[in-house]
């Protein structure tokens, strides 16, 4: 809550990357040049010219952004590759990969900048005429080399020379005629209009350089048009094939009416016009379609108009760089009066289908997609240039029309796209101003709820482009009477605006104005601070940036108010947090304001139907009050100067009134299912059945209350005391409620409203449950106490959660004299029974409070214990987060168990080091032994974070600070192996740096045990990275103590007392028998093999039975398998038994087993050739791999104990259970 600075966690979005490295030039020329002439080479290997090709399309793809680098490199790279295109020996293979080479180039550096470089003679019709009829529209694998052979057909399609003479002698043969030139390229070009591939784009540039040649659009433009009107007549936008065939013919017909003459075109205009009404495309779910459409529609709208420049339209400065600089020298810079042309010079004969085109346009601005809204934009702008000024204008009051509260934030969107263009091309006269600047002020807000989030991001956005825009269109005369409201609106969406991009694209707004017109307040300060950079961290626009600006007069009032008005009842929580920590720091800066203007608007904000705006109410009451009383401390005034006793009697009634109201329960309706994100199902599953539902976000009026508490504090000693008032019933009731039913919280939420309700409590108890210092109200303790240890038994989890942390943070003079009796109700939190193991959060909060309330009643050694930690108490304490360190709780979350010991392990620490800095004599030897054992144990176990977390712990009291924690077991040793500048950069996450270093403690008798312990789980585990380096750090220390049989023999007493005491405990034994089986076989134990039945092997036998007595565990029953094998090493009677074992579990009922143990005994007889005689090796091995042993039992029982004679044991005798026959 103190914190008020960019430092904040959270917002909307976090900062986006925002620049590239620019380069200055093509340097990889050289590398390109190789690429190329290496193509020759590759060609017939597919692998080589994958790479080759993968290393071009790199090289390109790095010059997307800056094209224009590759320019002056074109033509060489073109030339190369076109002489393998031309050369005749070169296989087919090499054509199409060198024009694959060519779409690469073409694809970054644009298909117009390459086309001028395609050779273009007279020759070159033919023999490109020829490849392209030789190519297979079908092949997909080819399409590079239709598309550029298109676009280089359309070059040569500008050969200044009739092509009827290149047509010769058309008779080939007697009775054979051959096609004209013009002939196939046109039916080329058909063909390829209706493909699907990238060969249709190429198609409609060849069809519009073609068409609209001199000698073909007088033989060839009315059929063409007529083939594609029937096309676009019998295509329906409902099917692939017709979608196709539109996509290319709408393509190619505008492409012809924007290159062709008018005079040309006009003939064909109005028939195209009612084709293309009649196929509906605005009903099409195709955006390409739509886009196309609209394409085509303002081409025809050209054509009909005479090209002109409208003598009327608004112009500033000039097209000669000269004469604008000698303007500003001689300080002319006023708008040059406009030419008045008289109604014979505008020709105001437009034509009928203008206003058909007009019309659509405007339908296009409301599209639902972006692309189409913006090329209706771009036609609303090129056709009101063509338009006398008097229709221009009509044009715009229609554009105006789309910003109506009934229209959507399509038409917003599209509306602003067409004023940014009328204006960028001074077809918006300076008088239309008055009625444009208010609604682009009202677009740079727009934000319209929809579900759980909101629409408007992309208008607001359009909307900073409108200022761009106009900041370049005007002289700064014509925009000075709207400079303060444009200002303050653009400061406000570039801090204020919950998307990136509105707030850089306010930022950009703000500097062309600040550049362009020089009128704006405080420009160059403001961008210096509100750049394009700063703007990306929303904490810190809100937190940091907002402050800096409110510092200037002319904008403080705007930003509150904006503030109140649109962010306090935003639908994002975060953005109402946000903005209420905002307000907490502007109030500073406006004082009287905030109180006579915004303070009475949020109290009647707080009783609001909706909820947004209730919790937004609440939290930002509750930061101006924090920033009223700070001002007030400052200024060493009471806080009454501010706030007068019926402001603060109105905040005193926020909670009776909401709870009068009911406004911390369900509605019943739509207005609860906000509470929280679409994603809080636990609404939509319990609203109907409970109706118990708190707000949206609880802790919004726990906040309040909370932090006017910490107001009051200071306000009590300027005779405000609000002691004995019933207002202090009605927050302890808040604060009870919703502890209470923090189970129907939000999971998202859970934690927040938990932590603000505990500190909300802390608050309040400290103010007003005191009667002297240090003396709790008996009535209230006693009745507070009682209540908060009740509620530590009710079923619900979350309720035990909430509870054991408040009494977590009562103050210590409420704990007086009652320690004793919370200290064992939170014991019996912690405490693990049948109906409540899965409460680990519960025995984790549990495990917080203890360690939270041994901090606050402090320790004395000889005190008394219902007072503070002291020589009678300190034993059950630790006994209790000792007991908890065993907690290996699973469930369907996973080992929830880890959450408890994380926190054993935090509040052993946290109690250790207490009493390490007062009273070390309070620590007994063999309670700081059993802290520093478990700690390294959860050091050496599978979980990194929890690994990592006990790492720290151990570390933290092996290298305290102050005085040496004392008893800690081989302190000597442990800061040799693990001295503090050695682990400063170890990353106990990473096991590889990790493992290797916990294992070094094996050789520490005291820790051997517990370190086994918590190995064998890793070693034995699933992570693959975490069993690796386990496994190897094992194996490194097994191979340091092979020399010394007493390390050796002590650590095998370690590992069988950790499997004895663990016996069908799977969470230990499976593991454990996976790591028996890796030391093993890797010969960890051969020196036990040199003495017959040794101790070790004969115990490890007996346990292994046990284990897998009656067990079904088949990863169990497989891990024994292995272990059996590895212990046949072993010689004397031991191997004949373990013998015995593997071939019981030859006929163990399931024949996964039994085809295991076989498959293992068969590695095993191999790998020890002690076991079976070198006569009957080849037997014994036959009989295990050419019996089938999952057919039935009677069938195997005969192969097993065929084994056993040869192996020598006794064959097993079936045994008859009682009862049975």
């Amino acid at each position: 809550m103190e914190l008020r600075d960019g430092s904040s966690a959270g917002g909307a979005e976090d900062e986006a990357p925002a620049c590239g490295t620019a380069l200055e030039a093509f340097g990889e020329s050289a590398e390109s040049r190789a690429l190329l002439g290496r193509l020759r080479a590759v060609h017939g290997d597919l692998a080589a010219r994958e790479v080759v090709e993968q290393r071009f399309r790199v090289i390109m793809d790095k010059y997307q952004e800056q094209p224009h680098l590759l320019d002056p490199h074109l033509e060489w790279m073109m030339n190369l590759l076109l002489d393998m295109v031309q050369d005749k020996t070169s296989p087919t293979a090499l054509v199409h990969l060198a024009f694959k080479f060519l779409y690469i180039i073409t694809k970054v550096r644009g298909y117009k900048v390459f086309l001028r470089l395609f050779p273009h003679e007279v020759a070159d019709v033919e023999r490109v005429l020829d490849m392209v009829t030789s190519q297979n529209p079908k092949d997909h694998e080819t399409w590079e080399t239709r598309y550029m052979l298109l676009l280089w057909l359309s070059v040569t399609c500008l050969i200044p020379f009739d092509f009827s003479r290149l047509d010769g002698n058309l008779l080939t043969q007697p009775g054979q005629t051959r096609m004209p030139i013009m002939d196939r390229i046109l039916q080329i070009a058909e063909s390829y209009l209706v493909v699907s591939d990238k060969a249709q784009d190429a198609a409609a540039v060849l069809v519009s350089k073609f068409i609209t040649r001199p000698d073909v659009k007088q033989r060839k433009m009315a059929s063409f048009l007529d083939w594609s009107l029937c096309t676009l007549a019998r295509s329906s936008f409902l099917t692939i094939e017709g979608v196709i065939a539109m996509d290319g013919t709408l393509q190619a017909l505008a492409q012809i009416f924007k290159h062709g003459k008018r005079e040309d075109c006009l003939p064909y205009a109005t028939t195209v016009l009612e084709c293309l009404d009649s196929c509906r495309l605005p009903e099409s779910n195709q955006t390409l379609l739509r886009k196309l459409g609209v394409k085509l529609v303002q081409r025809l709208g050209l054509t009909f108009l005479k090209p002109k420049v409208a003598a009327w339209r608004y112009q500033r400065g000039c097209r000669s760089l000269a004469a604008n600089l000698q303007c500003v020298t001689q300080g002319q810079s006023e708008q040059k009066p406009l030419v008045v042309t008289s109604d014979s010079e505008e020709d105001c004969d437009v034509p009928e289908g203008v206003e058909r085109v007009i019309e659509q346009l405007l339908v296009g601005l409301k599209d639902t997609d972006t692309i189409v809204r913006w090329s209706a934009a771009k036609g609303i702008g090129r056709m009101a240039g063509r338009l006398p000024k008097e229709l221009a204008d009509d044009v715009v009051g229609s554009v105006l029309d789309c910003f109506s509260f009934q229209e959507t934030d399509k038409a917003w969107h599209g509306g602003c796209l067409a004023l940014a263009e009328l204006g960028r091309r001074g077809l918006l006269l300076p008088s239309r101003l008055a009625d444009v600047v208010p609604v682009i002020l009202k677009a740079l807000t727009y934000d319209e709820k929809r579900g759980a989030s909101s629409v408007g991001a992309n208008v607001r956005d359009a909307a900073c482009y409108v200022c761009w825009a106009f900041a370049r269109a005007y002289e700064p005369q014509e925009l000075k009477p709207f400079v303060t409201a444009i200002s303050s609106a653009l400061v406000i969406a570039a801090v204020f605006d919950r998307n990136v991009n509105c707030r850089r694209a306010a930022s950009a707004a703000f500097q062309e104005n600040v550049g362009r017109q020089g009128t704006f307040p405080h420009g160059i300060d403001i961008l210096t601070t509100a750049d394009y950079f700063a703007v990306g961290n929303t904490s810190n626009c809100f937190l940091v940036i907002s402050v800096f600006i409110a510092g200037f007069p002319e904008y403080t009032q705007p930003m509150i108010d904006h503030l109140v008005t649109m962010k306090i009842n935003h639908w994002d929580g975060v953005i109402r947090e946000l903005a209420a920590k905002a307000l907490h720091n502007l109030t500073q800066q406006a004082p009287e304001y905030s109180t006579t203007h915004v303070f009475p608007r949020l109290l009647s904000m707080t009783l609001s139907l909706d909820l947004h705006t209730r919790h937004g109410a609440v939290l930002a009451c509750a930061e101006v009050t924090y920033a009223l009383y700070k001002l007030a401390a400052q200024e060493n005034r009471p806080v009454t100067d501010y706030l007068d006793n019926k402001a603060m009697q109105r905040l005193k009634q926020i909670h009776q009134q909401l709870y009068d109201r009911q406004l911390y329960r369900g509605l019943g309706g739509e207005l609860m299912r906000q509470a929280g994100s679409s994603d809080d199902a636990y609404i939509t599953n319990f609203l109907q059945a409970v109706q118990l539902i708190l707000l949206g976000n609880p802790g919004s009026c726990l906040l309040f209350w909370w932090t006017l508490t910490r107001c009051i504090s200071w306000s009590w000693t300027h005779r405000m005391p609000f002691k004995g008032d019933a207002v202090i019933s009605g927050w302890q009731w808040l604060i009870d409620d919703t502890l209470r039913h923090l189970h129907l919280v939000s999971s998202n939420f859970r934690e927040q409203v938990k932590d603000t309700a505990v500190s909300a409590l802390a608050a309040l108890c400290s103010e007003y449950y005191m009667m002297e210092p240090g003396q709790a109200d008996p009535a209230i303790q006693e009745e507070l106490i009682q209540q908060y240890l009740a509620e530590l038994q009710s079923p619900e989890e979350m309720t035990r959660c909430g509870f054991s942390s408040a009494l977590g943070a009562l103050p210590g003079f409420l704990l007086k004299g009652r320690l004793q009796q919370v200290l064992a109700g939170l014991r019996a939190v912690t405490q693990t029974s049948p109906k409540d193991v899965s409460f680990a959060e519960a025995r984790r909060d549990g495990l917080k409070a203890i360690a939270r309330i041994c901090q606050t009643v402090g320790v004395k050694a000889e005190g008394a214990p219902d007072e503070a930690v002291c020589r009678e108490n300190v034993a059950q304490i630790y006994a209790v987060l000792l007991g908890c360190m065993d907690d290996y709780t699973m469930d369907s979350r996973g080992d929830v168990g880890a959450w408890v010991r994380e926190a054993a392990m935090t509040s052993l620490m946290d109690l250790t080091l207490l009493l390490g800095r007062s009273q070390p004599e309070l620590i007994e030897a063999h309670i700081c032994e059993q802290v520093m054992c478990c700690l390294a144990q959860q050091a050496s176990e599978k979980i990194d974070r929890f690994r990592a977390h006990a790492a720290h712990m151990f570390l933290t009291i092996l290298h305290y600070n102050g005085s040496p924690i004392p008893h800690v077991p081989h302190r000597g040793e442990l800061e040799t192996l693990l001295s503090r500048s050695d682990v400063a950069s170890v990353n106990w996450n990473v096991p590889a740096q990790a493992f290797p270093r916990i294992t070094q403690l094996l050789g520490l008798p005291t820790y051997r045990y517990h370190i086994l312990l918590g190995l064998v789980v890793s070693v034995g585990g699933l992570t693959e990275s975490t069993v690796r380096h386990s496994t190897q750090s094992l194996f490194e220390y097994m191979k340091g103590i092979q020399s010394d049989p007493q390390a050796l023999e002590s650590f095998g007493v370690t590992l069988l007392q950790v499997f004895e005491d663990n016996l069908l405990n799977d969470r230990v034994s499976v593991p454990l028998l996976k790591t028996l089986d890796q030391l093993l076989a890797n010969g960890c134990f051969d020196i036990f093999t040199t003495e017959e039945n040794h101790p070790f092997c004969v115990k490890l036998l007996a346990l292994c039975k046990e284990e897998i007595k009656k067990s079904k565990d088949v990863q169990k029953l497989r891990s024994s398998i292995a272990v059996f094998c590895g212990m046949v090493q072993f010689p004397g009677d031991v191997r004949t038994k373990v013998l015995l074992q593997l071939l019981l579990l030859l006929c163990h009922p399931f024949p996964l087993i039994r085809k295991t143990t076989a498959s293992q005994m068969y590695e095993m007889v191999l790998t020890y050739s002690e076991v079976v005689g070198a006569d009957l090796l080849d037997e014994v091995m036959a009989v295990l791999s050419d019996t089938v042993w999952d057919v039935e039992l009677p069938v195997v029982r005969e192969q097993r104990n065929r084994l056993c004679d040869l192996l020598g044991v006794p064959r097993p005798q079936l045994v008859i259970k009682p009862g049975t026959r």
